[in-house]
């Protein structure tokens, strides 16, 4: 008999925590979990699900105005944003459901609970209950980090944007990575006057250079104010929303302000500590290749370890700690040339190196065709798409593919798995076209717009 209550206790009810507590569990475990607010974690409950829905419901015009175009006899009324939001909520608890039901089908014990460390092999409660473990998975993930300046309090963050009880006639949002420039591209098409600070010199740092600038000028071609090189000095509340006051000397004010600047892992309060986790210099929980701390019997997955932080790879590292500690097989997450989408509008998805990192690599040809898509074209729009491959000139492999336009995010899921298998220029042009589709042009380009 164990002198543990459980074989594994996981801190954390989100994609990657429960993921590895059912593995564990059809391992024969005895596993214990507490989830402090929703079951789910970020990505369903304030994250991709909702986000995702709400990219949704931002196109409609776009498609009424398209319908039009094709002979349709139709008009855009109003949009309700009480009767959206209420079927998105349903919807989450829905999937959060679901969630508790996978755990406790599993065999998993469910705790609504806050839990702390308290040494390497016990855990408390925030009913005061301590609960003792052979192993411990941290999986709380991460939070949305908020810079400290006058009135930055008055400001809202991607955890509040979904509780919205009315949609804003006007929004600032702050920050250029994919989550500032996703909701840019909501508000925008759900018909809020959307003005975008960054503080950079372009939008979405660390994607591909040519990708940024597309999609940075479509954005603004679709009615987003955007201001690089812009930064908030002071928010203060005023009759009708905020006054903000920026950077480059602009004044304005606006209904609502939302910041996404950045995330922080949630790692503050849990006790790391005082027995000797390390952590790293922005709180993030440092693991090894097998998701293990410096403290053998404590374990870290997801957004908390702030590797890749995406859904996807947090269930592939709890699924693999559960196989490597329960199962019998030593197994760790690939963190190599994972496919990823960015649903601004339009969307982007991308795998492996931009042009700028396979450049800084070795000698490489690009192909890039930018061009109006048929369906759009007959609607009468000039956006056009971009579809772009890395290659290497010396081994021929296709070292990064970049997709800017509808669909994308499906696109790159196939193509993904063609570059994870280490497909060559040569294996994309002897693929036979498909036509007549936008993604045709992936294996039709023979010629590199350059060489570096």
């Amino acid at each position: 008999m164990s002198q543990f209550e459980y074989d594994l206790f996981v801190i954390g009810g989100g994609s990657g925590g429960v993921r590895a507590a059912r593995i564990a569990a059809e391992h024969g475990a005895r596993v214990g979990l507490a989830e402090e607010y929703r079951m789910g974690g970020t990505c369903v409950i304030r994250g991709c699900v909702p986000k995702k829905l709400m990219v949704y419901a931002s196109g409609y015009p776009g498609h009424v105005g398209d319908a039009r175009e094709y002979g349709w006899d139709v008009r855009l009324g109003g949009f309700d944003w009480a009767a959206f939001r209420a079927k998105m909520d349903a919807e989450l608890d829905r999937l959060e459901s679901a969630y508790r039901g996978n755990l406790a089908r599993s065999g998993a014990a469910g705790f609504d609970a806050r839990a702390t460390l308290v040494d390497p092999h016990t855990v408390e409660l925030s009913d005061g209950q301590r609960l003792s473990a052979a192993h411990i998975l941290i999986a709380t993930g991460g939070h949305p980090f908020v810079p400290d300046f006058p009135g930055s309090d008055h400001v809202m963050t991607s955890n509040e944007v979904f509780k919205l009880d009315a949609l804003p006639e006007s929004i600032l949002v702050v920050g250029g990575g994919y989550i500032a420039c996703e909701f840019a591209g909501i508000f925008n098409g759900l018909g809020s006057k959307v003005t975008q600070f960054y503080r950079g010199a372009q939008v979405l740092r660390g994607f591909d250079g040519e990708a940024r600038g597309h999609i940075a000028d479509a954005m603004q071609a679709r009615g987003v104010e955007l201001h690089l090189g812009t930064n908030v000095m002071a928010v203060t509340p005023v009759e009708g929303g905020y006054r903000v006051k920026a950077s480059n000397g602009m004044e304005q004010v606006f209904e609502k302000v939302l910041y996404a600047t950045g995330r922080k892992p949630n790692s503050a309060g849990l006790g790391l500590e005082a027995i000797g986790v390390e952590t790293g210099r922005n709180g993030e929980i440092v693991v090894d290749d097998y998701s293990q701390t410096n403290i053998p019997s404590i374990y870290a997955v997801g957004d908390v370890t702030d590797r890749v932080n995406l859904t996807p790879v947090a269930i592939r590292e709890g699924h693999a700690f559960a196989d490597t500690v329960f199962g019998g097989t030593q197994r760790s997450a690939d963190h190599d040339l994972i496919p990823s989408a960015v649903f601004t509008q339009p969307e982007l998805g991308t795998v492996g190196l931009s042009e700028e990192a396979a450049r800084d690599a070795g000698p490489i040809e690009v192909y890039c065709a930018a061009f109006r898509p048929m369906q759009s074209l007959f609607a009468g729009h000039d956006e056009r798409v971009l579809m772009k491959l890395v290659v290497c000139a010396d081994t021929r492999k296709v070292l990064g593919v970049h997709l800017v336009g509808d669909h994308a995010g499906e696109m790159i899921q196939t193509i993904g798995i063609a570059v994870k298998m280490g497909a060559t220029k040569e294996d994309f042009d002897r693929t036979m076209a498909v036509h007549p589709t936008m993604a045709e042009e992936l294996v039709t380009m023979k010629s590199p717009v350059r060489t570096a």
